[in-house]
């Protein structure tokens, strides 16, 4: 009845989305896929069209036409070869989402109210031809009044109300998979899509880009190869990003690279560092770090763009993945099988099982050169076969670095990712041992050394308190020597946590 009454109320909000959003499934033929995950009462011609496609090519064409929030949930779903079979990650690794360029006077209403003045006030030269349209922005080209050169990033009109209304009815439809198909609950479809709509939602506000951009610029401040265009505040809102024009060469091979005097070789090297450094040591990383998104500068510099979608690696999670490559470069099945057991908890599978995949994950990749790109391409799909699931976070990561290993493959087919690992496990070790490391450390542990002291007197009361309502306890017989037991715990503490910071400060 509650499913009845949620699905009224969503259909009331959003019935015009909902009814294209049908159609286009009607018109490929997805009413099979919807009965597979339990939505067969929705109201689809399951109709196959008159071509001969495939369910998962016809899949995708529907979340092309459906727009940028179908085409991201489509691109998730590409990560998920723990879950997919090759058929159709193949597929959904084609997704792009098809943007026509709008006159610029379409867009200008919007430019100009978050400028709060014209475009020819606001800057010395604008170019009202776009440099690139993608499915939530418009580029375009212009000139600061002091002769810097700067993009402006422009969001669609009218499209976050409609990327909203595509959120509310995909999770509902999520809702109902999940309760309605035991198939379909293995995809965790709810957890996926949190996961969509942060991205879109963070995507959406172009000052969150901004705010990635200054991050990473700050992780790699000491570090002149790395640039992350200069974000311009004054102009910068939640619609319109304004920053620094970068003009480079897309790392996509050797020969064009060399032809504009840049070493390819020193460009992989730096690539790979710079991956593993964002990943393992700073533990924030671009998400999709393609040839479209990396530029090629002279110097041997690397420049990123279209920071809208940033990782997070916990400091845990680092440390999983830095002993999932160990095992593999060593051997080890079960130092992996202790790794692969974290990263599937929660899906039931016996540690047998999980022992037994790590093992021909060792046959296979074990003791050579970390190529990412295969090793992944058999990890996901043995976890699938296992039943065993990744970790949404995980997968972005696995993604980023697999891209990224393709991109330096392509550019230098003889580069070597495992000595990039290794130099970054020496980064990390320094980076823990570091003053920036533990200057936080120290500072909790003395906050929490100064709280017990203000602490100490109630502490001594309440436990004073405790004592006494025991009528067996020892403040029955000697007040005075459970009084000093309790005074003894709060200074051995208090020295403990001395202790700590001492050391904290020694390492520092």
């Amino acid at each position: 009845m509650t499913g009845l009454i949620s699905t009224i109320l969503v259909a009331g909000r959003d019935r015009q989305r909902l009814s294209e959003i049908v159609q286009v499934a009607s018109r490929f033929g997805l009413g099979v896929l919807l009965a597979q995950l339990g939505l067969e009462r929705a109201p689809v011609d399951a109709a196959l069209p008159d071509e001969p496609n495939t369910l998962p090519r016809r899949t995708r064409l529907a979340l092309e036409e459906l727009g940028p929030t179908f085409v991201k949930l489509g691109q998730i779903l590409a990560t998920r070869g723990d879950l997919l079979t090759p058929e159709w990650i193949a597929e959904l690794e084609l997704l792009h989402s098809r943007a026509p360029t709008l006159p610029f006077e379409t867009l200008r209403p919007a430019v100009e109210a978050a400028l709060g003045q014209s475009t020819e006030t606001a800057f010395a030269t604008f170019d009202p031809a776009p440099l690139a349209a993608a499915s939530m922005a418009q580029v375009h080209r212009a000139t600061l009044t002091d002769g810097s050169a700067v993009v402006l990033k422009i969001r669609r009109p009218d499209i976050r109300p409609r990327m909203e209304a595509d959120l509310r009815l995909i999770a509902h439809l999520a809702a109902l998979a999940e309760t309605g198909s035991v198939e379909a609950r293995r995809f965790r479809p709810s957890e996926m899509i949190r996961q969509l709509a942060e991205a879109v939602l963070e995507e959406l506000d172009f000052t969150a880009e901004g705010r990635n951009a200054d991050r990473l610029r700050a992780d790699f401040a000491d570090d002149a190869r790395i640039v992350i265009p200069q974000i311009h505040w004054e102009w910068t809102s939640e619609t319109l990003l304004v920053m620094d024009y970068v003009a480079g060469v897309p790392p996509r091979d050797g020969a064009t690279l060399r032809a504009a005097g840049i070493d390819p070789s020193a460009i992989a090297a730096l690539g790979a560092d710079l991956v593993l450094d964002m990943v393992l040591v700073n533990g924030r990383f671009h998400g999709d770090p393609h040839p479209g998104n990396l530029l090629c500068l002279p110097g041997n510099r690397i420049a990123l763009l279209d920071l809208g979608m940033i990782g997070h690696v916990s400091p845990r999670r680092r440390e999983e993945f830095i002993g999932f490559v160990q095992a593999l470069s060593r051997s080890d099945p079960a130092q992996l099988a202790d790794v692969l057991a974290i990263w599937s908890a929660g899906s039931g599978v016996p540690r047998e099982r999980v022992q037994a995949a790590a093992e021909r994950l060792i046959v296979r990749h074990g003791g050579g050169r970390v190529l990412l790109a295969p090793i992944v391409g058999d990890l996901l799909p043995l976890m699938r076969d296992e039943g065993m699931t990744m970790p949404p976070d995980l997968l972005l990561i696995f993604k980023a670095l697999v891209t990224i290993d393709g991109v330096l493959q392509a550019i230098e087919p003889d580069f070597d990712l495992s000595a990039a690992m290794q130099r970054a496990t020496l980064r990390i070790v320094k980076a823990r041992l570091s003053s920036e490391h533990w200057a936080p450390v120290v500072q909790a542990l003395a906050w929490e050394v100064i709280k017990l002291g203000d602490d100490a007197p109630r502490l001594v009361r309440a436990a004073v308190r405790r004592l006494e309502a025991d009528p067996a306890g020892p403040v029955q017989s000697d007040p005075a020597a459970a009084i000093l037991t309790v005074g003894r715990w709060i200074a051995a503490a208090v020295l403990i946590a001395a202790g700590l910071i001492a050391a904290a400060l020694f390492l520092a």
